[in-house]
């Protein structure tokens, strides 16, 4: 508890310091395919990660390969942040850190296992980034979903508990400053971290027994869901995946008029309810389980395919 304390108030110092350099430091500024339109500083990252360091690394002494490459993914993802590197580069670094994750915890003992897994890591590190579009979103999917892990895995008594918890109060503290309206934004250096360790954790918790291969899907289903569906449906349009756009459900739900406070209280919601859920079926009948994760695809396809239509309606409309 104390190190998720001091993650929290770290964040915090982190995030108003930051603020006085704003102008020195990496700003989105609005495009055609942004939601905003105000110029705003991307240094969200730039406050959790050190955060996350000092709380965990150093005072809480859960410093570990897991967080060291995490860091590292951060400190690069900063220099793209600040000057913009080639994809194929910034792909190049998340492989190579997945490949490292994988290689230290003994997954490519099996060729096959180890490919799917490095694969998965990779869309994992890049999900939080594709996700993080709309004022609190991504600071409230990772409160609920390393929140989740946290409880899943014991809390600050278990390495992993204390650093699913360290980063899940890392997030709470940026969601002061990230609420709608936003005054910073997570930026790449924060962003890419979460996202690697959003898959690599949900992948060691897996493989050590701590939870069954569904529940990080679960967790983080409206990250999952959501970016999945959205490249999926991309690449069979033949579109550039790796270009910014804003056809997610949630952009398309703000441009119909929900605005950035309205998603994030409702995807709040959602996101309690898969991370409740998925802690507390972790522990139920293999029946309730199948049965449950059964209705939430249902329920995933329903809500989607009801956006869609009203996304189709509103082009027709415009016409």
């Amino acid at each position: 508890m104390a190190a998720s304390g001091t993650v929290f108030l770290a964040v915090l110092v982190f995030h108003a310091v930051l603020l006085r350099w704003k102008h020195r430091l990496p700003v989105d500024h609005p495009n055609d395919r942004s939601l905003h339109s105000t110029p705003t500083p991307r240094i969200g990252g730039l406050a959790l990660i050190p955060g996350l360091l000092l709380g965990v690394g150093v005072l809480g002494r859960g410093m570990s390969p897991l967080l060291g490459l995490a860091a590292a993914l951060g400190l690069f993802s900063f220099l793209d942040d600040r000057f913009g590197l080639p994809v194929t580069l910034r792909l190049a670094i998340h492989l190579g850190a997945a490949v490292v994750f994988t290689g230290l915890g003994g997954f490519w003992s099996d060729l096959r296992w180890g490919i799917a897994l490095t694969f998965l890591i990779v869309w994992g590190t890049n999900l939080f980034n594709f996700m993080d579009g709309s004022d609190g979103l991504a600071g409230g999917m990772a409160f609920f979903g390393f929140a989740a892990y946290g409880a899943a895995a014991g809390g600050a008594d278990h390495p992993s508990g204390l650093l699913a918890s360290g980063i899940a109060a890392g997030a709470a503290g940026f969601l002061l400053f990230n609420f709608p309206p936003a005054r910073v934004f997570l930026g790449d250096a924060g962003s890419i971290p979460l996202g690697f360790l959003a898959a690599a954790m949900g992948v060691e918790g897996w493989a050590r027994g701590r939870w069954p291969a569904w529940f990080p899907a679960l967790v983080f289903a409206p990250f999952w869901v959501d970016a999945t569906v959205t490249l999926v449906r991309r690449t069979l349009r033949g579109e550039p995946v790796w270009r910014a756009h804003r056809t997610h459900y949630y952009q398309r739900l703000i441009q119909m008029g929900w605005g950035h406070r309205k998603m994030a209280l409702v995807a709040y919601g959602l996101m309690a309810l898969c991370a409740a859920g998925g802690v507390a079926l972790r522990r139920a009948s293999a029946f309730a389980q199948r049965a449950s994760l059964a209705c939430a695809a249902v329920g995933a396809v329903v809500v989607m395919a009801d956006v869609d239509r009203s996304w189709r309606r509103r082009a027709e409309s415009s016409r």
